[in-house]
């Protein structure tokens, strides 16, 4: 089967282990205690905030989340929700959030779907794709002006798909047994629900690899700093800008340290204290919510 040009040479520098592996080197040489911590979270110009486990958990926000968003529109900063979640939309976020108390605008999230399609929309807009995801993940790589396939794929995406069945999967472990050039919109294990944990995308590659032999070639979501890149063309500001928020080490505080900005870990969603002990992935700040953060502005400004 012809592919494209392109995806003979798709990078694999989103591979999950080639970028924890770099992680892991940098963080030896880049221990927070060296830095200069109060000018770098004070100084940041757009705050990335992660939501599920970080602004809201579930049907509720974290508390202090709306006092945080009213200290950074006192103090003239900049905001851009972030999400690895590709089960939904920005319309769908933007209207929970809405919902939540706090009218947002869809231009202000970016979740790793959007991510994807714009990175393969820069690669290669004519790409046919598979994608095993929820038809509103279809529907974001639709709009992007790709043709969606079941057969002769030119490339595969997974995404966090909310209505998966088996023969989804199957489908997809035929094709990556063909060699097609295969990608995942981020590599999460687990999505906090209140007080719940449900299966993320993560499960769905462990049984594609279960049965092919094979990872994704690409994970752009966090803690890839190619959506660092989109956030960066998105809200018309250098990397360097950026602080972000969140919830996980292993996405979130990664992606720091992918990037090289200012990482804050919050203790509201599924990292404890406990999983710092031996982690490559060290905040720059530890808070118990984004409420702390909040404050904490306040006292530094």
């Amino acid at each position: 089967m012809h592919k494209p040009p392109l995806f003979h040479k798709l990078p694999l520098v989103g591979n999950l282990k080639n970028i924890f592996m770099y992680v892991f080197r940098k963080s030896k040489n880049n221990h927070p205690a060296m830095r200069n911590q109060i000018e770098r979270l004070s100084k940041a110009q757009c705050f990335l905030i992660d939501l599920d486990g970080t602004f809201y958990l579930g049907d509720r926000l974290v508390e202090g989340a709306l006092h945080f968003i009213d200290v950074l529109h006192q103090q003239g900063k900049q905001f851009l929700f972030l999400t690895n979640n590709s089960s939904k939309n920005r319309r769908q976020y933007a209207d929970k959030i809405t919902c939540l108390g706090m009218p947002v605008p869809e231009d202000l999230i970016l979740t790793s779907g959007e991510a994807t399609a714009s990175y393969l929309q820069q690669k290669n807009p004519d790409v046919r794709l598979f994608i095993v995801g929820t038809p509103e993940l279809e529907n974001e790589f639709r709009s992007h002006g790709f043709e969606l396939v079941q057969d002769h794929p030119h490339c595969l995406v997974l995404g966090f798909d909310t209505t998966l069945t088996y023969n989804k999967l199957w489908k997809l472990c035929d094709h990556v047994r063909e060699g097609l050039p295969y990608i995942a919109t981020h590599p999460d294990f687990n999505c906090p629900v209140g007080k719940n944990i449900m299966p993320d995308i993560g499960s769905m590659i462990a049984f594609v690899k279960a049965s092919t032999g094979r990872e994704p070639d690409l994970m752009v979501g966090k803690p890839n700093p190619l959506i660092i890149d989109t956030a960066a063309v998105k809200m018309n500001l250098p990397v360097e800008a950026f602080a972000i928020i969140g919830d996980r080490l292993y996405t979130d505080i990664a992606l720091g340290k992918t990037s090289g900005i200012t990482t804050t870990l919050v203790l509201s969603g599924e990292s404890k204290r406990s999983d710092l002990d031996g982690s490559p992935f060290q905040p720059d700040y530890i808070f118990e919510n984004i409420g702390g953060v909040a404050d904490w502005l306040v006292e530094h400004r």
